[in-house]
């Protein structure tokens, strides 16, 4: 039982990043046959609200009782963070630039949220432990593979013959691509710090998701309306844009917000954004195996940094974890009073 709750977290995180790959992976396609970005993100909120209401009364009956209006102005604020402008941001950016490089700017995201944490009181750091040190570390580490995969292409490492898939975008196109990627990055790295404190107050993942994604349609709805008043881009069409906006509302923005709510609740902020990175690994699967893309050795080396960060700010997570769970209580045998810390919840 214990082996199983250790790793339990760590395998439905895994699972969660490996489904937002293939959301990843599916929406570029259907953006590239010029879906409107706004409809679909209003389409997979709305989707996530209809599959997760009914889990909800089911499994969740009091939360009613629980809704007081401070939670109510959480979850607003949870949608707009990580509903509306995550996932528009995200598909903005990701209709200007290509898959790999948005991902590159996901691997950001625990950087981000860790940098938060601490402004916020939310993480600590202390640099005369190993686990302070290892944070520390990993963080650093995640920023070189995230920086290696931004801004280093290298060689290409499969058919190296073939000609190179150029990206048709302009110089001052891809600019602002990664301006919204890297918003989108901030945003979401927001909203795992603004879930930790719903997560206390409120502990209904699937209500709270549903109440998330309903407020997160109707926020991107009107936002649709205002840029663009074109009725014709809310029709889907051919059965890869249905299927798309399905899983993405499924998956994507129910069952996945649903797991990493859960998960930050179990493990905090910083633990569950730390796997946002191995989206990039995922991601070039599918580019290799299914879009047929070429892989080349920046993102080989960026990867490996990436796993390695991952590795080790996970392990300073857990030594944290371990030391407050049974602190010590000798030390060359004087005793030692607990140190207690007011981020401690972390």
């Amino acid at each position: 039982m214990n082996f199983f709750q250790k790793w339990k977290a760590i395998a439905v995180m895994i699972f969660v990043e490996f489904a937002l790959a293939v959301v990843n992976a599916l929406c570029k396609k259907v953006l590239n046959e010029g879906v409107n970005q706004l409809v679909i993100t209003t389409y997979r909120l709305s989707i996530a609200v209809i599959v997760l209401t009914p889990i909800a009364c089911f499994l969740e009956r009091n939360f009613i009782s629980h809704l007081t209006g401070r939670v109510v102005c959480s979850l607003f604020f949870s949608a707009v963070l990580g509903g509306t402008f995550t996932q528009n941001f995200f598909l903005f950016g990701l209709k200007y630039t290509s898959s790999t490089f948005s991902c590159a700017f996901i691997n950001m995201v625990p950087i981000n949220t860790f940098i938060m944490a601490l402004l916020l009181g939310q993480e600590n750091l202390n640099m005369k432990c190993k686990s302070g040190r290892a944070k520390a570390l990993g963080t650093l580490c995640c920023l070189g593979g995230a920086l290696v995969l931004t801004l280093y292409k290298g060689m290409p490492l499969i058919n190296q013959s073939a000609p190179e898939v150029e990206v048709n975008h302009n110089i001052k196109s891809w600019i602002f691509g990664s301006t919204f990627l890297f918003a989108g990055s901030v945003a979401w790295s927001s909203w795992f710090l603004i879930q930790a404190r719903i997560g206390k107050e409120y502990p209904y993942h699937y209500s709270s998701t549903a109440i998330m994604s309903l407020l997160g349609a109707i926020q991107s709805a009107i936002l649709s309306l205002i840029i663009d008043r074109n009725t014709s881009t809310w029709f889907l069409k051919g059965t890869l844009e249905i299927s798309t906006v399905i899983y993405a509302g499924v998956v994507g923005s129910g069952l996945c917000y649903v797991v990493m709510s859960w998960c930050v609740k179990q493990k905090g902020a910083v633990f569950t954004s730390a796997f946002c990175p191995l989206i990039q690994i995922f991601a070039a699967v599918i580019d290799i195996s299914i879009l047929h893309e070429q892989i080349h050795l920046g993102s080989i080396l960026g990867s490996i940094l990436v796993i390695i960060g991952l590795y080790i700010l996970l392990w300073g997570k857990s030594k944290d974890t371990e030391n407050l769970t049974n602190p010590p209580t000798e030390k060359n045998g004087e005793a030692i009073l607990p140190v207690t810390s007011s981020s401690s919840h972390t």
